[in-house]
């Protein structure tokens, strides 16, 4: 199963962990974990590459395993976009889990 944590402070999200395979289907044709990593990369790119806000980035191919970490002291705009892709990933792998709900599971964490 894979395992999407947001990081909360508040209602803001400061970043995420998506940790493990979905088993789903076998490697290479697992459209779970397509889904699940094309998305994690778009938000990843949009904020690193785009916007350049340097947020920290950490993979663990032992545990297949990927985080994001918003840095402090985003601007006002900066912050606002950060959220917004944030929140779109969010919506995006709860519905991965409402279609695929023995495959995906999405948590919040404080």
């Amino acid at each position: 199963m894979t395992t999407v944590s947001f990081h909360m402070e508040g209602s803001r999200i400061v970043g995420f962990t998506v940790k493990g395979h979905s088993g789903y289907a076998e490697a290479g044709s697992d459209i779970v974990c397509a889904a699940v990593t094309s998305a994690v990369r778009l938000v990843e790119c949009a904020v690193n590459d785009v916007l350049g806000l340097e947020a920290s980035v950490k993979v663990k191919e032992r545990d297949a395993s990927i985080s994001l970490r918003l840095p402090g002291g985003l601007g006002q705009t900066a912050e606002s976009t950060c959220q917004t892709l944030l929140t779109a990933l969010m919506v995006h792998m709860t519905s991965l889990h409402e279609e695929y709900p023995d495959y995906v599971l999405v948590l919040e964490e404080d």
